[in-house]
């Protein structure tokens, strides 16, 4: 016999999440006595501590409380979803649904894929987060996001990955560059140039491993975590780039111009696609979802590239 209450997940969650019995009083109207007294009856029910007590610093999750939050989360998304039960029912699309992406693939992809999404399922609710690799990796498996649009890089065993294009690499300079007008260059031109490489988790061994194939060894200069500010670099003249996913505009953020380049190398490329976990049984909004990326995104360029 089930002890213990939505209410009462609703109010742990909160306060695991902004750890402070009063600031998650203010989030979900409820008095901090009634707080308290539902994380109380939460760990005398599993038997458990949830959080550390710090008398100036608020709480803090122990081990098991970070267990039982990834539990919790996933109980509260469910419970959502039972809310349009009769909708689920007769399969028909409605409700939440959170979606993950790989930052240098969001603004390219997922603009499209919401407002078709949208467009299609009016009654559906669909919003996205970006992050790189790793984070989202997590994000999937605790249940925040029900599928991760990335590359098939470093795939987890217990995730599946649906494979939508490749995006081989190409290399982009500024437009007053040497190499500018040039449609095609190879790695070994490039190897003694100054080298801004992408520094994300996984996308950074990638890059790495082109010139490392190629028996070279590249001449990094910088290494940035977003793509915009090595695109701002590389058309002021400061050295070039390598990336995947080509944005249609050639146009950076402050107003200069890129020149993109086609690898002649035979480099791997990567295989952007969707990834789930294995054995997770998706509802009918997600099941939408993954439709729609097969029709907008299998083996076809990306919405936003040239």
């Amino acid at each position: 016999m089930m002890r213990f209450t939505l209410k009462q997940i609703t109010y742990f969650v909160a306060t695991a999440e902004t750890g402070s019995i009063t600031l998650a009083s203010e989030r979900v109207n409820i008095s901090q006595p009634s707080i308290s007294s539902a994380i109380t009856a939460l760990e005398e029910e599993f038997g458990i501590q949830l959080f550390i007590r710090h008398h100036a610093q608020g709480l803090s999750l122990t081990a098991e409380g970070q267990r039982f939050l990834r539990e919790a989360r996933a109980l509260l998304m469910q419970a959502e979803e039972v809310q349009n039960a009769a909708s689920l029912i007769s399969a028909k699309v409605a409700g939440p649904i959170e979606i993950g992406c790989l930052s240098t693939l969001f603004p390219l992809a997922v603009p499209e894929l919401l407002s078709e999404f949208r467009k299609l399922y009016p009654e559906a609710r669909a919003n996205a987060v970006a992050g790189n690799q790793s984070e989202l990796f997590e994000a999937l498996r605790n249940g925040r996001i029900a599928l991760l649009l990335t590359y098939d890089m470093n795939i987890p065993p217990d995730f599946e990955f649906t494979p939508m294009a490749p995006l081989p690499p190409y290399a982009f300079v500024g437009a007053s560059h040497r190499f500018a007008r040039r449609r095609f260059i190879s790695l070994k031109e490039l190897h003694d140039e100054d080298f801004l490489l992408l520094d994300l988790p996984m996308s950074r061994d990638y890059f790495l491993s082109l010139f490392r194939e190629a028996g070279l060894s590249p001449n990094i200069v910088g290494r940035y975590a977003y793509i915009d500010i090595i695109r701002s670099l590389v058309a002021r003249g400061e050295g070039y780039g390598l990336a995947n996913a080509q944005p249609k505009n050639v146009i950076t953020l402050d107003g200069h111009k890129l020149s993109y380049l086609a690898l002649e190398d035979k480099l791997r490329p990567l295989i952007y696609g969707i990834a789930t976990l294995k054995g997770l049984r998706r509802t009918p909004t997600a099941e939408a979802f993954m439709e729609l990326c097969r029709d907008l995104l299998l083996d076809k360029p990306l919405p936003g590239t040239g």
